[in-house]
Order: C-alpha cells, then sequence, then structure tokens
C-alpha cells in the first residue's frame, strides 16, 4: 500500500510540475507576446489541473488545512467542493479546446469560418458562462460531504483519510448521477463529434497533398500539428474520464468502497492532469525552441567554466 502511496505522490509531484511550467509559459505568451485563441484556452485548462491535482485526495492541500488548524468539516467540504467544480471545467474546457481547434482549421467554405475572426471574443464569454455554471452545478455537494466521525450506524462512505459522504435519499443519489451524467454524455458527444470532423479535415488535406505531389504541403503544418495533439489528449481524456466515472457512480449507487479501488481511481482521476502538460510540452515547438535555446546558453556557460 505504502508503494501504491509513493506512486499516487510521484503523480501528483509530476502534473504539478508540468502544469505550473505550463502555466508560466502561457502567462508570459499572453502578457508579454502575440497570443493565439488556444493559448487562453490552454492556460485555463492548466490553471484548473493544477487545482484538481492538489484536491483530488490526500494530497497537499490536506496537510495545508491541517497545519493551519483548519477543522475537518470545513477542509472535507472545500476540497470536495473545489475538486468538484474544477473536475467539471476539466471536461468543459477540454470540450471547448476541440470545438474551437475544430473552428480553426475549417475550411474557409464551411459554416464554421465565419466564427474564426471572433474567437478571442467567444472565448471570454465561454469562460465565463463555464466558471458560473460549474460553481453553481457542484454546489449541491456541500451538504452531503463532511468529516469522518468513526461512527458505523450513521453510514458513511470513507472516500478521503478525514472525509465521507453522508447518506442521502436513493432517489437523490440518482438525480444527482443522472445530472451529472447528462452533462458529461452531452460534452463528451461534442467533443468526439468535433474530433471526428477535424479527423475527416485532416484526411482530406492528406488526401489533396499526396495528390498534388508538392513536398510543402507534405510537411506537417502548425495547424495539423495542434490538431493531432488535440485529437490525442481528447482520445486520453475518454478513456481515462469514463473509467473514473464508472467507478464513482458504481460505488456511489451501491453505496460502498473499496480502498483498493478507491486508490485506483485517485490514480485515474490524476492520469489526464498529468498527461496533458507533458503531451502539450513535447509538441508546442514554441516551448521546445525555448528549452533547446536554454539548454545552449547552459552548455555554453559550463563550458567556459
Amino acid at each position: 500500500m505504502f508503494a501504491i502511496n509513493y506512486i499516487l505522490y510521484f503523480q501528483a509531484g509530476l502534473g504539478v510540475l508540468a502544469n505550473m511550467f505550463l502555466l508560466f509559459f502561457y502567462t508570459f505568451i499572453i502578457l508579454v507576446h502575440r497570443s493565439k485563441p488556444m493559448d487562453l484556452i490552454s492556460c485555463q485548462l492548466t490553471f484548473v489541473h493544477i487545482v484538481l491535482v492538489l484536491t483530488g485526495g490526500d494530497i497537499w492541500l490536506t496537510d495545508v488545512f491541517e497545519s493551519l488548524n483548519i477543522e475537518n468539516d470545513f477542509k472535507c467540504k472545500a476540497t470536495f467542493y473545489m475538486n468538484r467544480v474544477m473536475r467539471g471545467l476539466s471536461i468543459c474546457i477540454t470540450c471547448i479546446l476541440s470545438v474551437f481547434q475544430a473552428v480553426t482549421i475549417s475550411p474557409s467554405t464551411s459554416l464554421l469560418a465565419k466564427f474564426k475572426y471572433k474567437l478571442k471574443q467567444y472565448i471570454i464569454y465561454a469562460f465565463l458562462f463555464l466558471w458560473f455554471f460549474n460553481l453553481s452545478f457542484s454546489s449541491n455537494g456541500i451538504f452531503y460531504v463532511g468529516a469522518f466521525t468513526n461512527v458505523s450506524e450513521t453510514n458513511q462512505m470513507k472516500v478521503t483519510k478525514y472525509c465521507s459522504l453522508f447518506p442521502m435519499n436513493y432517489i437523490i443519489r440518482v438525480l444527482i448521477l443522472t445530472a451529472t451524467t447528462s452533462r458529461d454524455v452531452f460534452l463528451v458527444g461534442v467533443m468526439l463529434t468535433s474530433s471526428a470532423y477535424m479527423v475527416i479535415i485532416l484526411f482530406r488535406h492528406q488526401r489533396q497533398c499526396k495528390y498534388l505531389h508538392s513536398l510543402s504541403h507534405l510537411k506537417a503544418s502548425p495547424e495539423k500539428k495542434a490538431t493531432v495533439t488535440i485529437l490525442l489528449l481528447v482520445v486520453v481524456f475518454v478513456v481515462m474520464y469514463w473509467v473514473d466515472f464508472i467507478i464513482s457512480s458504481t460505488a456511489v449507487l451501491l453505496w460502498m468502497y473499496h480502498p483498493v479501488i478507491l486508490t485506483v481511481q485517485k490514480f485515474v482521476m490524476n492520469a489526464y492532469p498529468t498527461i496533458t502538460p507533458l503531451v502539450q510540452i513535447s509538441s508546442d515547438n514554441r516551448i521546445i525552441n525555448m528549452l533547446t535555446n536554454l539548454w545552449s546558453k547552459c552548455h555554453l556557460i559550463f563550458k567556459k567554466w
């Protein structure tokens, strides 16, 4: 069990460090350089993933609350609420990322082309709506989570070291699960539809390149590289998200959480926020060039010594 905990801490540490690096990079790009609409979305997603990893289980934020002598009940409600909000924002912003990339690479003759030049304006409104929606949508969880009291008669379901879900009416439980499922199915459906649209555009572009036999067209454009990256992120997200959803929904309906299953869910829940920044770093030429230049300068400095 200790080995599994070390793996979870390593995963969380890697996720936080990679996301913090990306957050600083995108903030610098947005404030200093001319940023793309996708940079604004990626910056927001990176911030969400930092908070999501920090609130996902018995990891650092719990220790911070403990050192401040904050009572367990408030600690549980705060971390649970933040985690639910960030989980909702993660799926929403990933969906927005997929849709906006589909708009970006759409041909000038398509119906989506007219939205290309107003992406930044739409992004601001989209972010305001998504934050308001998820802050409101996840508020019901505050009433059903609190500090674990170690009283068997209350039929609590322990979900972390200090926190548990309180008993709730089965109908309320089903209603909450139905509302969450409806939201997630809709967003994943939009995500997969936009991804399928991008695959069709890439396939058509590839076929045209082969027909023209042009070496310049065969080179991967930045738009194509960004599209492939987002498609990869969507696939990873859908797989990890539904594994997490199946585990959590089954546990809530049966009102039973095995410690091993809970540990597996924590690993799966943090997998997407950890993988996402690594994929983005490895696929963004701006970051690769910056790191290459930095390495060259460091190499020259050490060589002089």
